[in-house]
């Protein structure tokens, strides 16, 4: 089955105090995308990227790569205003069906077994969303009031999201609000069950400078 990881970056940088977009800082001597687009790269080297980037930020991508002579081979879509057009457009530029591997660009610790995860059970019923449990106490806050949670009812949200494309380019048909917080929830707004499989805690957003420590301290054990 034709695999396809749909990459999107859109990230400014405001949060991570940075002049330059946070999916292009560096660390460990290549940039967070690059890590990124590595780690499907080495899962399976037939997969397909489609790599959706602003269309402003498309030339210092291009100059990045040649910086780190970077020559996987990949092929770039414009994103959109928002997230959700950003993959809309990453997914109209897919012609063919098999599985997607919907990822965002800041999260390059996700590990073979996650994919691995998300590969097989997507296979056997067309979507995977990976997901790790919290240890901390978790309560519901609805502004006047605020109540404790079960935490073993609590998962938390990953990437890759995985789908059989033919099923998520039909669920993006659908008109945008802001109930749609990932591709998932596109999916269950078209009346399909999320199956929920492993992920890995590593495999953590790097939004912030915070972010950028544990990024180096993870990759310093690898």
């Amino acid at each position: 089955m034709k695999k396809i990881a749909l990459i999107v970056a859109g990230g400014s940088g405001t949060r991570m105090n940075s002049d330059i977009p946070k999916q292009f800082i560096e660390i460990a001597g290549l940039p967070l995308l690059m890590h990124t687009i590595l780690k499907f790269h080495k899962f399976d080297f037939a997969i397909e990227i489609v790599l959706v980037l602003p269309e402003s930020q498309i030339g210092f991508w291009k100059q990045l790569c040649i910086k780190h002579n970077f020559e996987i081979q990949h092929q770039i879509v414009f994103g959109g205003a928002t997230r959700f057009q950003s993959v809309k457009n990453g997914l109209n530029s897919i012609s063919d069906d098999g599985l997607v591997f919907i990822h965002d660009a800041v999260r390059p610790f996700v590990t073979e077994t996650t994919l691995m995860n998300c590969l097989i059970c997507a296979e056997q019923t067309g979507n995977a969303l990976p997901v790790i449990s919290t240890n901390d106490s978790v309560r519901i806050d609805e502004g006047t009031r605020n109540y404790s949670a079960n935490r073993s009812q609590i998962a938390l949200v990953q990437t890759p999201q995985t789908f059989r494309i033919t099923l998520i380019k039909n669920a993006y048909d659908a008109a945008e609000t802001t109930d749609f917080t990932d591709d998932a929830s596109v999916l269950e707004n078209f009346g399909v069950n999320i199956n929920l499989v492993d992920g890995n805690r590593e495999n953590i957003k790097i939004t912030t400078p915070f972010d950028l420590i544990i990024a180096e301290a993870i990759l310093k054990q690898s």
